[in-house]
C-alpha cells in the first residue's frame, strides 16, 4: 500500500516519555499552589434531603468555599446536565431526568455529588467535609430492570426511561409463524466499571479575563461548550486543554459534575483549583458500561437460512439519563443488529429502566459489542439445536461478496466485505483441526476444554467531520494539529507517520499537537473508532491544500506552468528542469520569499460514509470442574481493518480490546446489595484481568480495503472488545454443554461456574 500509508510497524514514539515519567497528565501539571477539592457524596442510594448545612464546614481551617446546588443556582450557574432523548414507540420523547451538578432535594445513587469543598490542602477539604450536616429520609432502592417500584423521577412514574422499537413487527411475526425452526436464547450482558488507568481529574485557572480548564477527557470542544454554557460565559472566553489521558474508551467522553464545579470555583475565587478522583470514588461515580439482558430469537427455514430476527432488550440506565445512554441500547445497538448475516426481516424492542445505581453510558463499542454479543450467542445456540457446524451455519447466512454494497434492514450500507475469506483464514490460524486432540488431552486430565467463535462487524460512529492544521515552524519542525484526542491509542505515532507518508517530511521532524481549543477551530474528539479514518481524511485534504499552494508558489518562482509541476509524496518535480525539491525545501523557499501565508494550512472536511471493520475471534478455554476456574488458553483474531497505517498499533488496539472483553467475561463482577450499596468498589472486590488471565493473542490482518474513504481504512479501536465477549462466552458454554449446562451467562467467575456444574445443569428447551 503505497499511496495512502506505507503500513510500516513503527514503534510508538510517545512511549518513551510515558515510560520515563515525562507524561503530561492533569494531576502532574496542575499549578502547585492550586486549591484542593473534595466532593461530598451521598452515602445512600435513595432519599429525600431534609438537612444540608455546610456552615461548620465553611468555618473549618483552610477552607476557601463550600458549594451546594443552591449556591450554584444563586450564582447563576446552569446546574442541569443535558442528555439525549430518543423517541418512544408512540412518538413521544423518552423520559427526561433533572440531574443537577450537585444533588437538589433528593439523592438517587450512592456517590451522587452533594457538596463541593475547596480548601488549601486536600486533607483540610476532607476534614471539612466531615463537618457537613447531611440528613435525609431514606426511600426504598429500585434495583431491578422492570416497571414499578419506588419512583425515581416524576417524569417516569413507572421507572421506564424509554420504550423504543425498530423494524416490522407484523412481518417478523409472520416469518416466525412460517419458520421451520425457531431458536431462542435469553442472555445477560453484565455491568462493568470502566476503571481507566488514570482516574478522572481536572484543574482550572484564570488567564487574565479568560478561563482555562484542563481535563483528562476525550476531546476539548465538547467540554468547552458545556462549561461556557453552564457558567454563562462567551465561548471565546473559555479555553479547554486536554493533556495526556491515561485511558478513556467512552467513559471520559461525557460531561461530569466536576468539570463544571472546578472552573466555577476557580472563577469565583480568582485562584487555580484542582480535583482528582480516587479509585473508589471513581467506581462510585464514573459512568458504568453494559448492564442489559436480551431475549433473542432466530427463525430458520429448512435449509438453515435465517428468515427473521427478533430481540427484546431490557437495559439499565442507572439513576439518571447520562449523555448518550438512551441512544446506546437502541439506535447504536441497532446499527449492527444483523451482524454479517443476510437478514432482512427484523423487529427489535428496547426498554430502558431507571434504578438507584450509577448511570450507564458508552464503554468501548457503545451498543455494538452488546448487539454482536447477543447475535453471536444465539447463533452458537442455533448451531447446536439445528445440529450444524457453527462455521457452516455462519457461512450459509453470510452476506456474500457479490451483494456489496449491502443495505441492511436498519438503514446501514456495508460498503465491502469478504466474510468467508476472513473465516477461512481464522480457521487455519486457530488450528481448529487440532481442537479435538487438545480436548481429548484435557479430558484425560479431568479438565473441560471448550471452543468459541464470534464473527463480528461494527459501525464507525461519531462526528464524520474533522479538522487538520499543518504548520511549518521557524525551527524546522512541522506541526500537525488534530481534532481527535489520544487516550493511549498511539495517535502521536500514527498521525505523524501518515503525514510523513503523504508529504515525505521525515517523521522525526513532525510534532502532533492535540487537545487545545485555541489551536484549531473545531474538532470531534475521540470515540466510536472514528479517529484514524476521519482525522486522516482531513489530513489528506490539508496535504492537498499544501501541494496546491506550494505548486503555485513554484510556478511563480520558476515560470513553469503549475500544470507541469507534480508532487509524488516525496518531492516536487518541475518539468524541463532538474528541480526536485522536497516539501520542506519548498516551505523554506517560501519563508525566505516572505510567503508566510504558506506556512499554515488548515482544512475541515466531512467523511460522507462510514466504514465497517469486521473479523473473526476464535477462543479455547479450559475449565477445572473441581474449582470452577476458567483459563483462556488460546486466542486467535483475524481482522479486516482495510488498509493499515501501522500494523503494530492496530495489533495493540486489538490486544487491549480483547483483554477488556476477557475481563468482562471472566472476572469483572459488579455487585450492589438490595439497598443500592456498591459492594465491589475496590480492587480487592472488583477483579480486573491480570497478565496471568490472558493468553498470547494471535493477530492476523486479512484486509478488504474500504470504499467509504480514499484511504481504504476501517477503524479498529473497539473491534477487540466487540468480538471478545461472545467468543469467550461461547467457548465456556461449549465446555459446559457436555455436563448438561444449557444457560451460562457472564461473568464466568469460579464461583458461578462451580455452581453451574454442581447445580445449574438443566435440560435444553
Amino acid at each position: 500500500m503505497e499511496k495512502f500509508g506505507k503500513s510500516q510497524p513503527i514503534a510508538r514514539r510517545e512511549d518513551i516519555r510515558f515510560l520515563t515519567g515525562d507524561g503530561r497528565y492533569v494531576d502532574d501539571i496542575a499549578p502547585a499552589n492550586a486549591f484542593q477539592t473534595f466532593v461530598f457524596r451521598s452515602p445512600v442510594a435513595h432519599g429525600v434531603i431534609t438537612t444540608l448545612d455546610v456552615a461548620d464546614a465553611r468555618d473549618a481551617d483552610g477552607v476557601r468555599a463550600v458549594y451546594t446546588c443552591a449556591d450554584l443556582e444563586a450564582a447563576g450557574v446552569q446546574t442541569l446536565m443535558s442528555a439525549t432523548l430518543i423517541k418512544n414507540e408512540d412518538g413521544s420523547d423518552g423520559a427526561r431526568t433533572d440531574r443537577h451538578v450537585l444533588a437538589k432535594d433528593r439523592v438517587r445513587f450512592v456517590g451522587e455529588p452533594v457538596a463541593f469543598v475547596v480548601a488549601d490542602t486536600l486533607a483540610q477539604a476532607r476534614d471539612a467535609a466531615e463537618l457537613i450536616d447531611f440528613d435525609y429520609d431514606e426511600l426504598p432502592a429500585k434495583m431491578d430492570m422492570a416497571p414499578g417500584g419506588e419512583t425515581l423521577h416524576d417524569t417516569a412514574p413507572d421507572n421506564v426511561a424509554y420504550d423504543w422499537v425498530l423494524g416490522d413487527e407484523d412481518a417478523t411475526r409472520a416469518a416466525f409463524d412460517a419458520a421451520d425452526r425457531v431458536v431462542r436464547l435469553d442472555v445477560g450482558d453484565n455491568r462493568v466499571i470502566v476503571n481507566s488507568m488514570e482516574p478522572r481529574g481536572c484543574y482550572a485557572e484564570m488567564e487574565g479575563d479568560r478561563l482555562h480548564v484542563a481535563v483528562n477527557g476525550q476531546g476539548v470542544w465538547g467540554p468547552k461548550s458545556n462549561i461556557s454554557e453552564a457558567l454563562g460565559m462567551d465561548a471565546d472566553m473559555v479555553r479547554v486543554t486536554n493533556p495526556d489521558t491515561g485511558g478513556g474508551f467512552g467513559m471520559k467522553a461525557f460531561l461530569y459534575p466536576e468539570n463544571i464545579l472546578v472552573p466555577f470555583a476557580a472563577r469565583a475565587l480568582g485562584h487555580s483549583v484542582r480535583w482528582m478522583s480516587e479509585r473508589t470514588e471513581a467506581m462510585l461515580s464514573d459512568n458504568a458500561g453494559r448492564d442489559l439482558t436480551t431475549l433473542a430469537e432466530l427463525a430458520f427455514d429448512a435449509d438453515g437460512r435465517i428468515t427473521a430476527y427478533r430481540s427484546l432488550i431490557k437495559a439499565n440506565m442507572g439513576a439518571y439519563n447520562s449523555q448518550f445512554a438512551q441512544a446506546i441500547q437502541t439506535q447504536l445497538y441497532s446499527r449492527v443488529l444483523t451482524g454479517v448475516y443476510d437478514i432482512q426481516t427484523v423487529f427489535m424492542r428496547s426498554q430502558g429502566f431507571f434504578t438507584n445505581t450509577t448511570q450507564v453510558d458508552a464503554y468501548r463499542g457503545a451498543g455494538r459489542p452488546e448487539a454482536i454479543y447477543t447475535l453471536e450467542r444465539v447463533m452458537d445456540r442455533a448451531a447446536r439445536e439445528l445440529g450444524m457446524d457453527p462455521l457452516a451455519l455462519r457461512r450459509r447466512n453470510f452476506v456474500r461478496p457479490d451483494q456489496f454494497p449491502y443495505d441492511t434492514p436498519v438503514g446501514e450500507t456495508y460498503d465491502v466485505g469478504d466474510f468467508d475469506k476472513v473465516l477461512r483464514r481464522a480457521e487455519a490460524e486457530a488450528d481448529l483441526a487440532g481442537f479435538a486432540a487438545r480436548k481429548a488431552a484435557d479430558a484425560a486430565q479431568g479438565k473441560l476444554r471448550g471452543l468459541g467463535l464470534c464473527y463480528y462487524i461494527e459501525s464507525i460512529l461519531g462526528d464524520p467531520a474533522e479538522t487538520t492544521k499543518v504548520e511549518f515552524a521557524k525551527d524546522g519542525r512541522v506541526l500537525i494539529y488534530v481534532g481527535t484526542q489520544s487516550n493511549g491509542q498511539g495517535h502521536e505515532t500514527v498521525y505523524a507517520q501518515f503525514l510523513s507518508d503523504q508529504t515525505g517530511v521525515p517523521v522525526d521532524r513532525i510534532d502532533v499537537v492535540q487537545g487545545d481549543s485555541d489551536k484549531i477551530k473545531q474538532g470531534g474528539g475521540t470515540g466510536g473508532s472514528r479517529s484514524v479514518t476521519v482525522q486522516n481524511n482531513a489530513t489528506l485534504a490539508t496535504v492537498g491544500a499544501m501541494v496546491d499552494g506550494f505548486t503555485a508558489f513554484l510556478a511563480d518562482e520558476t515560470g513553469v506552468p503549475a500544470s507541469e509541476i507534480t508532487f509524488d509524496d516525496e518531492r516536487f518535480r518541475v518539468e524541463g528542469s532538474n528541480l526536485s525539491p522536497t516539501m520542506i525545501e519548498v516551505a523554506d523557499m517560501a519563508r525566505e520569499a516572505g510567503r508566510d501565508d504558506l506556512m499554515v494550512h488548515e482544512r475541515r472536511v466531512k467523511l460522507e460514509a462510514r466504514s465497517f471493520p469486521n473479523g473473526c475471534h476464535v477462543t479455547e478455554v479450559v475449565i477445572d470442574p473441581d474449582t470452577g476456574v476458567v483459563t483462556t488458553d488460546r486466542y486467535t483474531v483475524v481482522d479486516d481493518f482495510g488498509n493499515l497505517i501501522n500494523p503494530m498499533l492496530a495489533e495493540g488496539q486489538v490486544h487491549g480490546g480483547v483483554v477488556q472483553g476477557i475481563g468482562q467475561a471472566l472476572t469483572e463482577h459488579v455487585h450492589f446489595d438490595e439497598d443500592g450499596q456498591l459492594l465491589t468498589a475496590t480492587f480487592m472486590d472488583y477483579a480486573l484481568p491480570r497478565a496471568a488471565d490472558v493468553p498470547m493473542i494471535g493477530f492476523t490482518s486479512e484486509p478488504v480495503p474500504s470504499t467509504a474513504n480514499i484511504m481504504g481504512m476501517k477503524g479498529c479501536g473497539e473491534a477487540g472488545t466487540v468480538g471478545a465477549l461472545a467468543a469467550v462466552s461461547n467457548a465456556v458454554q461449549d465446555a459446559l454443554w457436555e455436563r448438561g449446562v444449557r444457560q451460562a451467562d457472564m461473568p464466568f467467575t469460579p464461583q458461578r461456574v462451580w455452581d453451574l456444574l454442581a447445580h445449574g445443569a438443566v435440560a435444553a428447551e
